[in-house]
């Protein structure tokens, strides 16, 4: 029996908003109903998702509760702190996937260290490809949910990256670095100085340096989930002139006996199954452009035996699997229907 799942998108003219909505009106078991926006509310979606040719003509309603009614599935792309507490006025029978930071860390004392406001709970993390030290992967928790917390769009790439060679015991996980070249849709839509083009073309500009950036604790405890008590992370993320991707290069040291001629071979087998993330041949390295527009992680794995450190280099769309295509590909999970369904994994070249 065919199943038709409606789903309302809040935060819809924003980037992420949008990007839900441009995988879901090719979905063929979605049926797109309320757009919301909050001080946008009242315009044509069109007027700020131009792209989104077919629904152009859509009107942008405000973000409540009752907009909400009726709809299966409400994904929510709002700014941190937001999800909360429209999520509290939402029926437990509702699908609801927050896009935003809220509901994904474990422990109230890394939100309070990093979003210095109160924890509003935990969920379901939105990573099927997660690993778990006793051999299962995330996806099994969220087939049936009803509460989905997606990832960080860096947190994946870093985790993807490197949590074959974690949890297969291969590298020390207490000294971990992570430099990540971020494209500006990861900043938001919002109106800020070093963010126009006069700015930022041109130009690669390092943020939340030393140790800031709120990523941090998701990655280690995604990491610590993989199998290792102890994960320490410098991580240094770097805005560079595209639009889109982020590319990671996360290193760490060999671990005492490990033959380096064996290492690749985990992040083959870790991955051999996962119909979105892809180990390429030896040889070939992940770029940020054939990752454009698709639901994949492309990875690669080296080892510098010079330096005694394994080099792991991940390229995802940071608006597709870095948070649009996650969402997806979680509520297909939750609802029990194919992962991969409205999801793609050619990107879009040149």
């Amino acid at each position: 029996m065919h199943m038709t799942v409606r789903v309302a998108v809040s935060g819809a003219s924003g980037y992420a908003g949008g990007e839900v909505l441009r995988l879901l009106a090719s979905h063929p078991d979605v049926e797109i109903g309320a757009v919301t926006a909050h001080s946008n509310a009242g315009d044509l979606l069109g007027a700020h998702q131009p792209h989104l040719r077919g629904l152009a003509d859509r009107v942008l309603e405000p973000t409540t509760a009752a907009t909400f009614a009726g709809h299966d599935v409400v994904v929510l792309a709002l700014p941190h702190g937001a999800s909360g507490a429209i999520a509290a006025e939402l029926g437990p029978e509702v699908l609801v996937v927050d896009c935003g930071a809220d509901h994904r860390l474990v422990d109230p004392a890394d939100w309070a260290a990093f979003y210095g406001s109160p924890h509003a709970g935990t969920w379901p993390y939105g990573l099927p490809e997660l690993m778990h030290a006793d051999g299962t992967r995330q996806r099994a928790q969220l087939r049936g949910t009803r509460r989905v917390a997606v990832p960080g769009c860096n947190v994946t790439a870093v985790t993807l990256g490197i949590q074959p060679g974690v949890a297969a015991g291969l590298i020390d996980p207490t000294d971990l670095v992570a430099v990540l070249a971020v494209g500006y849709s990861g900043a938001g839509k919002a109106a800020k100085t070093h963010l126009i083009a006069a700015e930022g073309i041109g130009s690669a500009a390092p943020y939340a340096v030393g140790g800031t950036h709120r990523h941090i604790p998701e990655i280690e405890q995604n990491l610590r989930a993989v199998g290792t008590e102890q994960v320490r992370i410098s991580f240094t993320p770097v805005l560079v002139p595209m639009s889109r991707g982020i590319l990671a290069t996360t290193t760490a040291p060999l671990a005492p006996g490990v033959d380096p001629g064996s290492v690749r071979q985990a992040w083959v087998e870790a991955y051999a199954a996962e119909p979105f993330v892809h180990v390429l041949p030896e040889g070939q390295w992940p770029t940020t452009a054939a990752s454009l527009g698709a639901n994949t992680a492309l990875v690669q794995v080296a080892v510098d035996e010079r330096a005694g450190r394994v080099v792991t280099v991940t390229a995802l769309d940071n608006l597709v699997k870095g948070t649009a295509g996650a969402a997806v590909q979680s509520m297909n999970l939750a609802f029990g229907l194919l992962e991969t369904t409205g999801l793609t994994t050619d990107g879009v070249a040149p």
